[in-house]
């Protein structure tokens, strides 16, 4: 290394009827480009519309049955 600071590589995740995971240093910002304070090094991000938290998951998503339809299908063997 050369004096430059290792950060670990960000990692998002969706999860299956949840919210998306995000891992690592990455900046949230509101939709006035506002940056938005982080108070874990993990984040669940709201994809159902109905938190309270917005932009992050309260587990509304659970309450109102919200399901995806977006997962990867896995390749064929």
């Amino acid at each position: 290394m050369t004096g430059a600071e290792h950060t670990a590589p960000v990692v998002i995740t969706p999860c299956e009827n949840g919210p998306i995971l995000v891992r690592g240093d990455v900046e949230l910002r509101d939709s006035a480009g506002r940056p938005v304070p982080r108070r874990r090094a993990t984040v669940a991000l709201c994809r159902c519309g109905a938190s309270a938290l917005k932009p992050f998951c309260d587990g509304s998503h659970k309450a109102i049955g919200f399901r995806t339809d977006d997962e990867v299908p896995l390749p064929p063997r």
